[in-house]
């Protein structure tokens, strides 16, 4: 965590959950932070949080609404942080939503719109802070991706295709930094099911009652707390590590999906079959 010491540190997605607590632990860590979010009020929070964490560094703390899914306001965005701090070291793309349902009853707008904040999100907020992370000398960009991102599952597939894309376009971006020797660490960050209201404040099929699959999730698979997995996420960051699985589930879906494809699919139909 010294690594991010006195480093401009720029979060999105971070109203909530995992990209809050990426906040507090950066703040606590004497980053300079800078974070975003499209939920204004979640954003106070979060602000709240940081300054009370540490007062030195909430004097330098930057707190902007943003849609990360709008390209042009986020270059500007970019470059509104770029010349506020003179550099930019750490980018985490955090910003995701979630929906859930089977692809028959699934609209174009909504997969659409996952796409837009969890695929196209990553891209935009890569796009317009790589130059940044590059001229800083020693850079760490962090894409969130997901367990979904690794293996498959049913009724998420929206979220499932957003996550793999979001995996191959970072792997890829690594190894560009790698070929032309840019002083930029990329890392693909897979979190299994984590305590945040992303569930709960995902969307459903017109028609389908939403409380079920967010209190299916929260009780029964969320069991990492989002403070353990901010600390994952940056002891990997900081070791330049090319992916990071959080949490135990994480670790055992790559390590059946890795084995056996076929085998993972088996296993998620029987569970959900007797779900």
């Amino acid at each position: 965590m010294g690594r991010f010491r006195g480093r401009v540190a720029v979060v999105t997605g971070a109203g909530s959950g995992i990209g809050r607590a990426l906040a507090v632990a950066l703040a606590a860590a004497g980053a300079v932070v800078v974070i975003s979010d499209v939920d204004e009020a979640g954003l106070a929070g979060t602000v709240d949080l940081v300054r009370s964490t540490s007062p030195a560094v909430a004097a330098m703390l930057r707190s902007d609404r943003l849609d990360v899914t709008d390209r042009e306001a986020v270059l500007r965005y970019a470059e509104s942080v770029g010349l506020e701090f003179g550099r930019v070291e750490l980018v985490i793309n955090n910003a995701g939503v979630s929906h859930g349902g089977d692809v028959l009853g699934m609209s174009f707008t909504d997969i659409e719109r996952v796409m837009a904040v969890d695929f196209w999100g990553v891209v935009n907020g890569t796009k317009a802070f790589l130059p940044y992370l590059i001229a800083s000398g020693h850079g760490n960009l962090v894409n969130i991706s997901s367990l979904f991102g690794l293996v498959a599952m049913p009724t998420q597939s929206a979220y499932v295709a957003a996550k793999y894309a979001v995996r191959g376009f970072t792997e890829s971006l690594r190894m560009e930094m790698l070929i032309a020797r840019h002083p930029v660490a990329v890392t693909c960050v897979h979190p299994g099911g984590v305590r945040t209201s992303i569930a709960r404040n995902g969307t459903v099929n017109a028609g389908e009652e939403p409380s079920g699959r967010s209190d299916l999730f929260e009780e029964k698979l969320a069991r990492t707390s989002a403070a353990d997995a901010a600390a994952i996420i940056l002891r990997g960051a900081a070791r330049g590590r090319p992916r990071v699985l959080v949490g135990n589930d994480a670790r055992l879906g790559h390590a059946v999906g890795s084995l056996s494809n076929r085998l993972w699919q088996r296993a998620v139909v029987t569970a959900f079959g007797r779900l």
